[in-house]
């Protein structure tokens, strides 16, 4: 068994967009700007937004965090995104999902210009992906994907099972998997919470990529020898016994899995750091692309 550390090849990445980063202040040109808006106050959003904007500070890429309060009604976004739109110094921004109530996610969603819209759920974008066009990845995807790329882990011809179908892992995940290409070229089936004979279907898979949310519901009985087995699941779990008062785990049961499993994500330090690494990744090319475009 192979770990795929998630953890180390960000790292990697991040240290290569440094590199990138250097040479563009050396011609004395423009460093990417990524900014990211926060309505209100998950805890889980604010960690992952902080993390982001440390990363940007890391590697020497301009970052604004925009914060609103839970209250914000929709139009204020909107305006807000409109203005992001509209400020050529920024590349690329984020709006941290989940929205409140009040706000319409796809509203939000179509309202961000394609070229700025880093996180890659604009449906131009999705649309160009689905196509092999050129365009924003989805950062969860686009990280999977650099991982079996970079661990030589060879997807052609092998029967992929995706669990789980939201926009921003399943269903992206299973359309680049089955792209021409590398990695790619699999024979893909898709899976959610209305497919019979889920344990049946998991068992044939050779690569296992599970984005179902549900704490260690991938068993080592569902999985076969050998497998590959990407765990994208992310949950805290409540542990009064912790001194954070939870414990983050998966969708995979790890400890049994592994024993398994030819290659395996841990989580945490698998997707997750990727996911990070690979939004930064899609600034450096929106920044390509304003530049290009003059």
């Amino acid at each position: 068994m192979e770990l795929l550390d998630g953890k180390k090849v960000s790292n990697q990445i991040k240290e290569e967009i440094a590199t990138e980063v250097v040479k563009i202040k050396e011609r004395g040109e423009k460093v990417p700007h990524l900014a990211a808006v926060l309505v209100g106050n998950d805890g889980a959003s604010l960690t992952y937004v902080g993390s982001k904007v440390r990363s940007c500070k890391k590697i020497g890429f301009e970052s604004t965090l925009i914060q609103m309060p839970s209250t914000t009604s929709e139009l204020e976004l909107l305006r807000k995104i409109d203005e992001l739109n509209q400020d050529n110094d920024i590349d690329g921004f984020i709006v941290q999902l989940p929205l409140p109530d009040q706000i319409d996610t796809q509203k939000v969603i179509m309202a961000i210009d394609p070229d700025k819209d880093v996180d890659g759920f604009h449906p131009t974008n999705f649309g160009k992906m689905a196509l092999d066009m050129s365009t924003f990845i989805p950062a969860t995807p686009f990280g999977i994907l650099e991982l079996l790329e970079r661990y030589k882990v060879d997807t052609k011809g092998k029967h992929t099972v995706v669990i789980g179908r939201s926009h921003i892992v399943g269903r992206p995940m299973s359309i680049l998997m089955s792209r021409k290409g590398w990695p790619g070229n699999s024979t893909v089936t898709l899976t959610h919470s209305h497919t019979q004979n889920i344990e049946q279907i998991v068992s044939q898979a050779d690569i296992v990529i599970s984005a179902l949310g549900v704490p260690n519901f991938l068993k080592a009985e569902m999985v076969k020898e050998g497998a590959v087995v990407i765990d994208v699941g992310i949950t805290r779990v409540p542990d009064d016994s912790r001194e954070r008062g939870y414990y983050i785990t998966g969708d995979v049961d790890f400890e049994n899995v592994s024993k398994k499993a030819s290659f395996i994500t841990p989580v945490p330090g698998g997707v997750g750091p990727m996911t990070i690494a690979m939004l930064l990744k899609n600034t450096l090319l929106a920044r390509e692309r304003h530049r290009s475009r003059g």
